[in-house]
């Protein structure tokens, strides 16, 4: 049984391969192909554009595939949602797509563009999304450089922004936030109903979860005299208790726990100071919850 996987093609691609091989799965592209190999015979991949995903999840073509929230809604099909997987191009966290206007106009709320042209990649969501409001607006499609249109081409945009320096460079400024979205993991309705290829979707959410999860966290060990345990556990903080075991001495005991790697520098010399000794920092590739 082969499971057919895709692989966001574009601006998310390089952050997910990053993420499957953090994850223990090596995917191997090739510029000329759409095509990719990965290290589990029993997995292929497929590079799709972000936009496509669940349109091709969803008539079976793909058995599953990651593709972002806002593209899952934009389609309106019906895919199974197996996991957040909340990590962006630049970031470990969630993108915004916002209503921004010029800097200079006089549009100060959504109610403002009353009758007005929006330019966006995200038209049927954003059609909704002002009709909601009861404010009609004229929403037409963006092929890219959205932020470069108002105010001749158009008079707001819906776009997506990660840090908002775009939008900022293009001296536009935010009324609203319209959605927030991440990538997710999505599953054909059959291809989840079928046992096999259902564990196989789920091991890997489980592995891309995992490697999220260890982003930006580190792993402490330490030994410490049984007196001094208290004031060394007080200093730590862990996803959930640290773990403690008895060494051969019996005066002593092993600490093993997870921190925030940006912690480390000011812990560790707590650490020591409270007579925690042999304290030994590690990378982490995945923590499964």
């Amino acid at each position: 049984m082969t499971l057919r996987l895709g692989i966001p093609k574009g601006s998310l691609q390089e952050a997910t391969l990053s993420l499957f091989t953090r994850a223990g799965l090596r995917v191997y592209t090739n510029a000329r192909s759409y095509f990719a190999s990965t290290d589990d015979p029993d997995i292929e991949c497929l590079l799709i554009r972000a936009q496509e995903m669940a349109r091709y999840v969803e008539h079976g073509a793909l058995d599953a595939g990651l593709t972002g929230l806002d593209w899952i809604l934009e389609s309106g099909l019906d895919v199974v949602k197996v996991a957040d997987l909340i990590y962006a191009k630049q970031s470990m966290g969630r993108v915004k797509w916002v209503l921004a206007v010029p800097e200079d106009s006089a549009f100060q709320k959504l109610e403002d563009l009353h009758g007005r042209i929006i330019a966006t990649e995200l038209v049927s969501f954003t059609r909704n999304y002002f009709a909601s409001r009861n404010v009609p607006v004229r929403v037409e499609f963006s092929w890219g450089a959205t932020e470069v249109k108002p105010p001749l081409l158009a008079d707001a945009i819906v776009e997506v922004t990660e840090t908002g320096s775009s939008l900022r460079a293009n001296h536009l400024r935010v009324l609203e936030t319209v959605l927030e979205s991440n990538t997710q993991l999505v599953a054909n309705r059959a291809a989840w109903a079928d046992p096999a290829r259902r564990q196989k979707i789920e091991n890997l959410a489980v592995m891309l979860s995992g490697a999220i999860a260890a982003q930006g966290r580190v792993g402490l060990m330490l030994n410490v005299r049984k007196p001094d345990l208290p004031a060394v556990l007080g200093l730590l903080t862990a996803l959930k208790n640290p773990t403690v075991a008895p060494l051969a001495d019996g005066e002593w005991v092993a600490v093993n726990t997870v921190i925030e790697e940006h912690t480390a520098w000011t812990l560790i010399p707590k650490l020591k100071q409270a007579n925690a000794q042999g304290i030994v920092e590690y990378p982490l590739n995945k923590v499964v919850m």
